[in-house]
């Protein structure tokens, strides 16, 4: 597989800056037993928050839309889905719950991965859970209408070869310990992107696959925070690196730098949100406190429901009131009016919002 061609990968060169990425992710990990063992009940509240966000963000980053109140009925509820985007919503979640339930017997094999696609559209009529049988393009739209071929995947009739080739040559570079887990990783994702082995769903196969891969090397922060809202937030940013970090793929000449340093950038900010959650959960700050750290983590406009997500024992009445206060000294300002209304932040430094 490009990524693990034994020439690119020695050729490969980390920055200081993914150095100490690295170095952090690592202490990020030694701290995540532990909270494990001694917040229990936070863990249980941080997951079920984490699989309705994680189920919604993937699918919308694809254009597969839900109201917040059929995606939490569709997680929390098993409701039955009502059209194609509840089914995939539906087929998303199953996924999850399954990885978070039995990451460990789960081998990265073809089989698996075929597996996750046939439940992902397990409610819908199309046919799943097989390679692509025709060749496809990873297409982007201009502003005036106009359509460029950003990435040519690899053909359908190679599709099953390049599979067998990178589930192999993952499972032998993690055999021999080669190389560090968290370099083979995100290389894994990036070459399952390329080859675009699916029709459709390959975005949300790809994300899945890595919190099944972060799982088995240790890293199990995307059990307790949305890695799939985070690159949601991150959309255009996520992107454009997987652009750039593809460009030569096919020759094994292209620079995976910055899709590592996007990568690791992303997990350190969930291990970041995991331990500022894991505190607020505990009862540590006030509801205040609380909120304004919810509303920092938030890069796109914000409504009501996602700050009741991230504090759940906020009251409503009571996050208006401090959404009104914020507004009254500048930090955060409202967008349209009624139901539909929205909150973003100013950029003020000089009110309480750090």
């Amino acid at each position: 597989m490009k990524s693990f061609v034994p020439e690119y990968l020695k050729n490969l060169r980390l920055t200081p800056d993914i150095a100490n990425q690295l170095r952090v992710l690592g202490e990020f990990k030694g701290r995540e037993a532990l909270y494990q063992r001694q917040s229990p009940e936070a863990m249980e509240k941080l997951l079920e928050s984490a699989i309705i966000q994680s189920t919604q963000s993937s699918n919308r980053i694809e254009g597969v839309i839900a109201s917040d109140k059929r995606v939490s009925a569709i997680v929390k509820s098993h409701a039955t889905p009502r059209n194609r985007s509840e089914q995939e919503i539906a087929g998303y979640r199953d996924i999850l719950c399954l990885i978070h339930q039995s990451n460990q017997d789960m081998p990265i094999t073809e089989n698996v991965i075929l597996q996750f696609h046939s439940m992902l559209f397990r409610y819908a009529t199309i046919k799943a859970g097989t390679w692509k049988n025709g060749d496809n393009e990873i297409v982007e739209i201009r502003s005036d209408g106009s359509r460029y071929v950003r990435f040519k995947p690899v053909s359908a009739f190679e599709t099953s070869r390049y599979m067998t080739d990178l589930v192999v040559a993952y499972a032998e570079l993690v055999r021999t310990e080669a190389y560090e887990p968290l370099i083979l990783i995100p290389l894994f994702v990036l070459d399952f992107l390329c080859v675009h082995p699916f029709t459709d769903g390959n975005g949300r196969i790809g994300r899945l696959l890595t919190l099944l891969l972060l799982y088995k090397a240790g890293y199990s922060v995307g059990k307790y925070i949305s890695l799939e809202r985070i690159i949601e937030d991150s959309k255009e940013g996520y992107y454009e690196t997987l652009r750039t970090a593809s460009e030569g793929w096919h020759a094994s000449k292209h620079d995976s730098i910055t899709w590592l340093s996007y990568f690791y950038g992303m997990l350190v900010r969930a291990y970041k949100e995991f331990e500022a959650n894991v505190g607020i959960f505990n009862g540590k700050g006030s509801k205040t406190e609380q909120v304004v750290a919810a509303i920092n983590r938030f890069v796109l406009p914000f409504g009501i429901t996602e700050v009741e997500k991230n504090c759940p024992n906020v009251s409503r009445d009571m996050i208006r009131k401090i959404l009104r206060d914020l507004r009254s000294q500048g930090i955060i300002k409202a967008v349209g009016r009624g139901k539909a209304a929205r909150w973003q932040k100013t950029g003020n430094k000089e009110g309480n919002l750090a």
